[in-house]
């Protein structure tokens, strides 16, 4: 029989106070894990734009906006209603300029990072030489559902970035498409 055998082991947490606090510490990382994927995108403020913008469009419909627009199309058009109810937040930020790389990529940059982060999946990728243009297609999956969808392009004097945040379902998103903010994107594009 060696010492170690001999002796009595202390418990690593003495007390259930002592649990409780090491617990409450582990559970105050769990929101950064949770957030990494969240389908709704942290868009920039972008105010430090719109003087030197010649045309901008800042478009948020969500909470009460987004059940009044859900009541309103419930009175026109059940299907567009139904497409609503699933849908929790519509963000769309766009930006045109007068001359060429009047604002900066680190703005647009910012949230392209956020696309890394687990749970989004690019589903299209296009870079353009001339005229000079980038276009990103991301899905925010869970379990084989969409949560949330972000499309970001830019240009050298002009920039969109949509984020769609809900259940959605591809097929009923695009007969919506021209609403809410929602580019209208035609079939040939």
């Amino acid at each position: 029989m060696n010492e170690w055998d001999t002796q009595k082991q202390e418990p690593a947490v003495k007390s259930p106070r002592s649990l409780l606090a090491l617990t409450a510490c582990a559970a105050m990382f769990l929101p950064v894990a949770a957030s990494a994927s969240d389908p709704e995108l942290k868009l920039p403020d972008f105010s430090h734009l719109r003087n030197t913008a010649v045309d901008y469009t800042d478009v948020t419909i969500d909470g009460f906006l987004l059940r009044l627009a859900k009541k309103f199309a419930a009175d026109e058009d059940q299907e567009a209603a139904d497409i609503l109810s699933a849908i929790k937040s519509v963000r769309v930020r766009e930006f045109e300029f007068d001359s060429d790389d009047a604002y900066s990529p680190a703005d647009i940059d910012a949230v392209r990072k956020q696309l890394a982060a687990p749970g989004w999946s690019a589903i299209v990728q296009q870079r353009t030489r001339e005229p000079r243009s980038i276009v990103d297609v991301f899905l925010n999956t869970d379990g084989g559902k969409i949560r949330g969808i972000a499309v970001i392009e830019s240009q050298p004097r002009s920039f969109t970035i949509v984020n769609v945040v809900g259940n959605i379902d591809m097929d009923k998103l695009v007969k919506i498409q021209g609403e809410l903010g929602i580019p209208k994107v035609s079939q040939s594009e």
